[in-house]
């Protein structure tokens, strides 16, 4: 049977909101991607959400991309899940033998049940039954919760300082012997005893850090609460965009003069400038694989964009591709995004590998959807908590561009910056 929408008249829209992510998460299975309002270039859904599988496909590599296709062509309908960065050992000659605690699969997807999309003044529901009414007043008479329990979550490092400035170094040499231009290292932070109500803690960190690809994804007992600010890739019919994120620098006060200042510094910073070109050009060849000859372009350069702890320079490459061109091959062509590898992206692979302490897995991979006509939205899984609630492990991970000029206490700042939206909401 296909799917259909029903539109129903909504009021209060963030009340909506709320009442939506009380409801998904009684599935075991659950992603609800939000945008926060931000209405960005290529803008689409103010909030989407789909609930329970009806089919899935999960694996840990073995033709990943070749069984995504099947998946989606055998059901052709809505398709929500997640690629894990280390699908790179499939893309490339590369393996991944650090520690895993979070133990998301590599690949997974799965074709929701029921799919809502929720706008300023409608929530549609698109089911294949007729049941469309009675998910509305489900959704309708839920009763968000409003309790909030204090966190004291003790988070650890995987680096201490010294270790991560040593290894900064160490990644420069490389650099100077000419084996990478840019590598993008992280480190982990996390508690290996956590024990939280994952949707509140998303909730908070929504509340602290509203970010346009923000994601709350349950796979049953695994987690990924997320206030990413950055797009990954985006299908519309024929175009392709990618909207890599290279420069940041932290925000005063809104609206004050020093607030400013730091906006204007980091639009002028030549390393920041560099970093981002850099990773344009990447961008530009990985989208040139599957776009028709020609139609790769920038559409926009180093554009400054605010968003609440931070200021981000980000830019837009786009290209055309044809109607034989396949979901998977484009998701193969271009994954992992460069803006969370470097240049040349497997040399910084391998690089990665060797000089972090944890596997990334979730972590800097992506989330999203395709949609029945083969379109897709997928973020960039920053800025991010992954929790596990089987074993109580949470993990959250920050990284930053190296380059030969770095200041390797400068990285390691950016680091903690990056992460303190995060460490705020868990030692509440």
């Amino acid at each position: 049977m296909k799917r259909t929408f029903c539109s129903f008249p909504v009021h209060d829209f963030l009340q909506v909101k709320e009442q939506m992510l009380d409801w998904a998460n009684q599935f075991s299975i659950c992603c609800f991607l939000d945008d926060h309002q931000y209405r960005l270039r290529e803008h689409r859904f103010e909030c989407i959400l789909a609930v329970n599988a009806e089919s899935v496909l999960h694996t840990t590599g073995d033709r990943a991309f070749e069984q995504l296709q099947g998946f989606i062509d055998k059901n052709s309908d809505w398709c929500f899940g997640h690629l894990g960065y280390d699908l790179k050992n499939e893309i490339e000659t590369l393996q991944s033998n650090n520690a895993d605690f979070v133990q998301f699969d590599d690949l997974f997807f799965f074709v929701p049940e029921i799919v809502l999309i929720l706008r300023s003044n409608e929530l549609l529901i698109g089911v294949k039954s007729r049941e469309h009414a009675s998910v509305a007043a489900a959704v309708f008479s839920t009763v968000p919760a409003t309790t909030h329990q204090p966190l004291q979550i003790e988070i650890k490092s995987r680096f201490t300082r010294d270790a991560y400035i040593d290894t900064v170094q160490q990644l420069q040499q490389h650099i100077l012997r000419g084996d990478c231009y840019e590598i993008n290292f992280c480190q982990e932070f996390y508690n290996d005893n956590a024990v939280i109500d994952p949707l509140q803690v998303y909730r908070a960190l929504s509340k602290e850090s509203p970010n346009p690809f923000s994601c709350y994804y349950r796979l049953e007992e695994k987690y990924l609460l997320c206030a990413s600010p950055e797009r990954y890739l985006r299908k519309s019919g024929s175009r392709l965009i990618s909207q890599p994120i290279k420069g940041t620098i932290q925000r005063n006060n809104k609206r004050t003069e020093s607030d400013r200042l730091n906006r204007e510094t980091l639009q002028h910073s030549s390393k920041d400038r560099s970093e981002n070109i850099m990773i344009v050009d990447l961008v530009r060849n990985d989208l040139a694989k599957v776009c028709t000859e020609g139609s790769v372009k920038v559409d926009e350069l180093m554009g400054i964009y605010a968003f609440p702890q931070v200021y981000q320079m980000i830019s837009t490459v786009s290209g055309e591709v044809a109607d034989t061109v396949r979901v998977a091959d484009i998701l193969k062509a271009t994954f992992p995004m460069g803006s969370m590898t470097g240049a040349p992206k497997k040399r910084v692979m391998e690089l990665i590998e060797q000089y972090e302490r944890t596997r990334r897995g979730l972590f800097s991979g992506a989330a999203g959807y395709i949609s029945p006509e083969q379109d897709m939205d997928f973020n960039v899984v920053i800025r991010s908590i992954l929790y596990n609630a089987s074993n109580r492990y949470l993990s959250f991970q920050t990284g930053s561009a190296i380059t030969y000029y770095s200041r390797a206490e400068d990285e390691y700042e950016e680091c903690l910056l990056k992460a303190a939206a995060i460490k705020k909401v868990l030692n509440t």
